[in-house]
């Protein structure tokens, strides 16, 4: 053998040895250039709150315009020019008060005339009474003489009667509107279309407001149990209304039912209704709006959650309930009446069941909502939740539906609510 053939095997040898080791670096590199693959996601942040339990009053509300209780047009009922206005526009004034003065002297000359005609009658009866007792002069006469002397009375009551009116009085105590004339105007019963002024009694003042025929029918079904247990008149005018004013407060002051229309208006359908409310220092002045808000039922029992908490999706409304394993689930729910910020549920959850307010987004977006797993999340501390303010009890427009624009309204903070949640991605777990 060679000194060539030994190096040759010598470097065969070597190359087969250092086979395994340069593929054993090759894989080590290969192993090293991959990405460790990220851990599973931890569970979803949210915030959620029990479901409520408590009796709700449901209420109606209606448009109504205020007037005054009495709406005394004043009006001239001679003719004359006005002397003088002897109150202040829109000021109190009581029954009997000098409002208007009209030019009294024609009206006095006339009464001076008929006294005087009405004296000379009465000596003619004096002057012939005992001449007819001795028959100088005939019993026809007389007669005709007395009679001219009470026409010559009447006419005086006429004269003097039309002197005091004169003097415009108010008829009722109340509320003196602006003035539709001026000193020197002429002014008389030919007016009548144009009254001076109106006095108007605001305490108490009225509402009417009116009913539609359906409304009247679910009112008396809801609020009496059926139509043929309506009480007698007197104890419906018991029935307490309250009154929200064009601010949107609500009048400190209750009132009751005053007046129900005897029909049906065929022209638009609806009943016109009157209820009646304290005034004092008349601070409501007919011609105000209002809406005039009435209980109709209780419900006992009644489930609420947050307004937040609810998702319309194209008319199907759904919830996400926290189970005790911490996992979310997506579940439909029929929503009845809005009070505040809450919703009444009908049907679709529990008394004491956890539903999202913060975070039904992320629930939906991640698939798993509707799956009998659910999504794992992680419900924070009640305290990083905003806290919850006094709900004011809202009228339902209808007795068990909801209209289209809560239901508008619903859905927008329900989306606006979400929108910040999406808009804040879960925290990832670090990777080392």
């Amino acid at each position: 053998m060679t000194i060539s053939a030994t190096a040759t095997r010598i470097n065969l040898f070597r190359s087969l040895m250092s086979l395994p080791a340069l593929l054993l670096l090759l894989t080590a590199g290969c192993e090293l250039g991959k990405k460790a693959p990220p851990p599973p996601p931890g569970p979803i942040e949210v915030l959620a709150v029990p479901v409520a339990q408590r009796d709700v009053p449901i209420y109606s509300e209606w448009i109504g315009i205020l007037d005054g209780f009495v709406n005394a047009d004043i009006r001239a009922q001679v003719a004359g020019y006005i002397l003088r206005q002897n109150y202040k526009d829109g000021e109190l004034v009581h029954k009997g008060d000098l409002l208007f003065e009209i030019d009294p002297r024609p009206f006095q000359a006339t009464l001076d005339q008929k006294l005087a005609t009405e004296h000379k009658s009465a000596l003619d009866v004096a002057r012939l009474t005992p001449l007819a007792k001795e028959s100088a002069v005939t019993q026809q006469e007389l007669d005709n003489a007395v009679q001219q002397n009470l026409a010559d009375k009447a006419n005086v009551d006429s004269a003097r009667l039309n002197l005091e009116f004169t003097k415009i009085l108010a008829p009722v105590e109340g509320i003196a509107g602006i003035a539709n004339i001026q000193i020197g105007d002429l002014v008389g019963p030919s007016s009548a279309g144009n009254p001076l002024t109106t006095v108007s009694t605001m305490d108490p003042i009225k509402s009417y407001f009116n009913l539609s025929e359906q409304e009247y029918i679910r009112f008396v079904k809801h609020r009496f149990g059926s139509l043929d247990k309506m009480p007698p008149a007197r104890e419906v005018d018991k029935l307490e209304v309250e009154m929200i004013l064009a601010d949107g407060s609500v009048y400190p002051l209750r009132g009751h039912f005053y007046s129900l229309d005897r029909q049906i208006n065929a022209g638009t359908g609806s009943l016109r209704l009157t209820a009646v409310f304290a005034n004092p220092g008349n601070i409501l002045r007919p011609g105000q709006f209002a809406r005039i808000r009435v209980e109709i039922i209780t419900r006992k029992g009644a489930l609420l959650i947050p307004q937040q908490a609810v998702y319309d999706n194209q008319g199907m409304f759904l919830v996400a309930v926290v189970g005790p394993d911490n996992a979310a689930h997506i579940r439909p729910v029929k929503v009845a009446e809005r009070v505040g910020t809450e919703w009444i549920i009908e049907a679709g959850l529990k008394p004491g069941e956890q539903v999202v307010t913060d975070g039904f987004l992320k629930i939906m977006a991640s698939g798993k909502g509707m799956d009998k797993a659910g999504v794992p999340v992680a419900v924070k501390p009640t305290a990083e939740a905003p806290a919850a303010k006094p709900a004011e009890v809202t009228p339902a427009p209808h007795i068990g539906a909801v209209s289209p624009a809560e239901t508008g309204a619903g859905q927008a903070a329900t989306a606006a609510n979400a929108g910040t949640a999406a808009a804040t991605p879960a925290p990832m777990p670090e990777t080392k």
